[in-house]
């Protein structure tokens, strides 16, 4: 888009168009992972992600300049994007004991967040060495692979589902489900918060050229350091296991994650910087590992697609809503002030949200043990065959 256009705001406008097909595909995707064979549902969606790269990579080897194509493409990436995310978060309470649910969700969530720093790296190299369409064509094979791996699976229908509602009706349900339960619905608010507050990616490419002097090659590793902090953090979370008021944990690391947000914005080198961003991605992964145990442990099977399109919406729309206060306050002030406020107002959050969901700091692991579902899962599936 930007090779296109030479415009950073139709670039950035990428990220308005893709968020509402998230929001509206991951809300379906919930609804539906909740009635039918989850394992289908991922088959279908990583088939259509190849249709989806495969056209991109079309458009870049026919140098097709029509900038709507873009949008459209873009929109139908997020959706997809949107709908595999609900899928899979729902499936991995399923596959596991409940003595195990954390470290699942702990692995699932590192591996995301190292994709994340190896996934751009691969495909930068990519680009500069064969072309944007090589990288697509790549892009396309890989999603190949997955609809590979997702045809071996078994085929994961939901618990607990007695009777099918209209898909509106069952949204509603799902989004009445998630008000109700007030540590989820706590856990939801504060993320919420903490990425549209404190979550300064927007500036990163000013903050490293105009701040930190560090160029093009330190705003990827400012974007790369959240990433690699996430990533440490979850993939040596096996002490979650013992503790058992993750609701506390939640708060201190979101509080934690505004400090150390709010700190970078007074430095004024890269290097200390990519410290304190790298701790802040490992605040925000403990954050996200405890949110996401709580909230599938609450969570019947019956309406665990609909409770992951709540937590897949909260995920995209906090960061882009992010993007745009950071740009704002950048603008009208300075991108360090916009740092350093952002990571306030994310520290004042966690006092507001503990004032008024205290059921989330009263969660206790140890009376709240998820239910195990496996047992039910292997009858169905062995009176299926």
């Amino acid at each position: 888009m930007y090779v296109l256009t030479g415009s950073p705001f139709q670039t950035g406008l990428l990220g308005l168009v893709e968020l509402l097909p998230h929001v509206v595909a991951s809300l379906w995707a919930g609804a539906l992972a909740d009635r039918f064979s989850r394992r289908s549902m991922l088959l279908s969606i990583q088939v259509l992600q190849v249709a989806v790269s495969t056209t991109l990579a079309a458009v870049a080897f026919t140098h097709v300049d029509a900038i709507w194509a873009l949008y459209v493409l873009a929109a139908l990436v997020a959706g997809t994007n949107g709908m595999e995310w609900v899928v899979r978060i729902a499936i991995v309470p399923t596959t596991v004991p409940p003595r195990l649910l954390r470290s699942a969700l702990s692995l699932t969530y590192g591996l995301v967040t190292l994709t994340m720093v190896i996934g751009p790296a691969i495909g930068g190299l990519l680009i500069a060495s064969l072309g944007v369409g090589s990288a697509y064509t790549v892009d396309a094979v890989t999603c190949l692979a997955m609809a590979g791996a997702a045809f071996m699976m078994s085929p994961l229908r939901p618990v607990g589902v007695a009777e099918h509602e209209s898909v509106w009706g069952s949204i509603r349900a799902g989004l009445g489900f998630v008000r109700r339960t007030k540590p989820v619905m706590g856990g939801f608010v504060i993320d919420l918060a903490a990425m549209t507050f404190g979550m300064p990616r927007a500036l990163f490419p000013v903050l490293s050229i105009s701040i930190y002097h560090a160029g093009a090659a330190g705003t990827g590793f400012l974007f790369a350091a959240v990433s690699a902090g996430a990533t440490l953090a979850a993939l040596t979370a096996g002490w979650l296991n013992r503790a058992r008021y993750l609701g506390r944990i939640v708060l201190v690391a979101v509080a934690l994650w505004g400090l150390t947000i709010a700190l970078a914005g007074l430095v004024h080198s890269i290097w200390p910087a990519l410290l304190l961003f790298g701790l802040a991605g490992a605040a925000d992964s403990i954050s996200a590992v405890c949110r996401n145990t709580i909230s599938q442990s609450l969570t019947p099977d019956s309406l665990r697609g609909r409770m992951s399109s709540v937590y897949s919406t909260v995920v995209a729309g906090g960061p882009r809503l992010g993007d745009v206060e950071a740009g704002a306050v950048g603008s009208l002030a300075s991108p360090a002030i916009a740092v350093v406020s952002g990571g306030l107002a994310c520290i004042a959050s966690v006092g507001l949200v503990a004032v008024f969901f205290p059921q989330l700091a009263a969660y206790d692991g140890a009376r709240e043990a998820p239910t195990d579902f496996t047992a039910d899962i292997e009858a169905r599936e062995a009176s299926a065959l």
